[in-house]
């Protein structure tokens, strides 16, 4: 969150949605048009309702970005350092499915108006707030 710091915890996703097979994407969860989503802290058993505004990023251990492994495979993967508000850095690598011809990271950034997209690393994929990055810088 913009103010605080971070707290592992559960979030809660659809077991199915209409548009695919299986339950709902944490990324689709976060780019619904609903303003908050259901987090229930580690620390405690109270459900809190965060806003989904003044989410800096949500982070989720060792969860591909894409599940399907045809559309893993087909994907360009694009090496990114984000700086966010207040200064913190995160590197990793964006799963970019966009034509060859346009599949940089400012494609990849640019491609949708959803307020987050997809970061990974080995560890976790970070879905960050667009709103809260002030630069990203191409890693080769």
């Amino acid at each position: 969150m913009t103010e605080g710091a971070s707290q592992p915890g559960q979030i809660f996703v659809m077991e199915r949605v209409p548009h695919h097979d299986g339950p709902e994407t944490v990324l689709e969860l976060l780019n619904r048009p609903e303003g908050f989503f259901a987090f229930r802290p580690a620390a405690n058993h109270d459900v809190l309702l965060i806003s989904k505004v003044q989410t800096v990023s949500l982070s989720v251990d060792r969860q591909a970005p894409i599940a399907d492994p045809a559309r893993l495979s087909a994907a360009r993967m694009l090496g990114v350092e984000l700086v966010l508000t207040g200064g913190s850095k995160l590197g990793g690598w964006a799963s970019a499915e966009l034509p060859e011809h346009h599949a940089r990271l400012l494609d990849y950034l640019n491609a949708s108006r959803d307020p987050f997209f997809a970061v990974w690393t080995h560890a976790a994929t970070h879905y960050v707030n667009r709103a809260y990055v002030l630069y990203a810088r191409p890693l080769s």
